[in-house]
């Protein structure tokens, strides 16, 4: 099927969303049992940390671990948002820089101004989006940026998506003093996160049974597999481990002389799907095909590009001694095995 597709549909009792493009699983979205990212607690500060520059604080729902600890003292109330899984074994991590985010809007309390996405360029939409932005946050002293799916939104969702955050903002700071720890906002389940983040033009299906008149449980079964092919006829593994993730770039039946930079080019861009789909973050290692050293720089703006596309925070760290480049990624989303009800 050409074109975009979201399918709404849960797995097992589990729910879920996808989005696929021209008939490609493009993303995947699993709720869990464990606090959503976006998750605002106030939490009360226990005990620091100091060989790890952090402090955990106690929640309704376990220890969190932050790190913006300057001021802080055992017994203090204060407002945290989740901001990815934990690692197994260790607390979930959050921060003190609170946000409220929706599919036209985000409001930053600790950051005044108003601000547009730089991707909308139209100078006459920009300064329609300021005078909404004007009008919304007239009186208030919070932040507010206007996101990309603004540029071709109605006006009028546009001015009730910013007051109703800004109205949630307003009643979670109000909230913020307290001797107990308490959960303020619940973070967004997979449906909710469909609407927010995919917010180009697209066919939804929330029928039950969704996923599999549209391939996505094929998609995912398919994701069991650490090999993934590449344009070209190369291809990789994508293998976590318990300290990285290593992905090994091989060629293929290709013996030309460029088999190795077209291999590395084509996962340069298939390596962001595959982390994303996979859930996987963390340390990462990439073993690449052989190409000569002048390559490397064109490749880094390859994969640089690819992950710009890809919504989740991830530093790109270098080469290292053995030729291996290395990356630095955020943990946003659960490992997909960890997701899947076990049979």
């Amino acid at each position: 099927m050409k074109g975009r597709l979201i399918a709404l549909d849960h797995i097992g009792e589990v729910e879920a969303a996808a989005l696929m493009v021209d008939g490609k699983l493009e993303d995947l979205l699993i709720d869990s049992d464990m606090p959503r990212p976006g998750t605002i607690y106030r939490a009360i500060a226990d005990r620091p940390m100091k060989g790890q520059g952090g402090m955990f604080l106690k929640t309704p729902d376990g220890n969190c671990f932050l790190r913006q600890t300057k001021g802080l003292a055992p017994g203090d109330a204060v407002l945290v948002q989740v901001t990815g899984y934990a690692e197994p074994g260790k607390a979930m991590p959050v921060t003190l820089d609170v946000l409220f985010k929706s599919r036209y809007a985000i409001i930053t309390p600790d950051k005044p101004g108003l601000n547009i996405s730089r991707s909308i360029r139209d100078d006459d939409r920009r300064d329609e989006l300021q005078g909404i932005a004007k009008g919304t946050m007239q009186g208030s002293e919070f932040g507010l940026i206007l996101r990309s799916a603004c540029a071709e939104a109605d006006d009028e969702e546009v001015a009730e998506d910013v007051t109703a955050m800004l109205d949630m903002a307003n009643a979670v700071l109000a909230d913020r003093e307290g001797s107990e720890p308490e959960k303020l906002v619940e973070g967004d389940g997979p449906h909710l996160l469909a609407w927010r983040e995919w917010y180009e033009r697209a066919t939804v299906d929330a029928e039950a049974g969704s996923f599999e008149a549209n391939g996505v449980l094929d998609a995912i079964e398919d994701l069991s597999s650490p090999k993934v092919m590449l344009e070209g006829g190369g291809f990789m593994f994508v293998e976590p481990t318990r300290a990285l993730v290593a992905v090994d770039v091989n060629t293929g039946g290709d013996s030309s002389h460029a088999a190795g930079i077209k291999a590395n080019f084509a996962a340069a861009r298939a390596i962001p799907r595959a982390l994303r789909l996979r859930g996987l973050g963390g340390q990462i290692v990439l073993d690449l095909a052989p190409m000569p050293k002048k390559e490397r720089r064109t490749f880094e703006t390859s994969l640089r590009a690819a992950f710009k596309a890809d919504g989740i925070d991830t530093a790109l760290l270098g080469w290292t001694t053995l030729g291996h480049f290395e990356l630095q990624r955020k943990r946003e989303r659960r490992v997909l095995r960890d997701c899947l009800p076990k049979v």
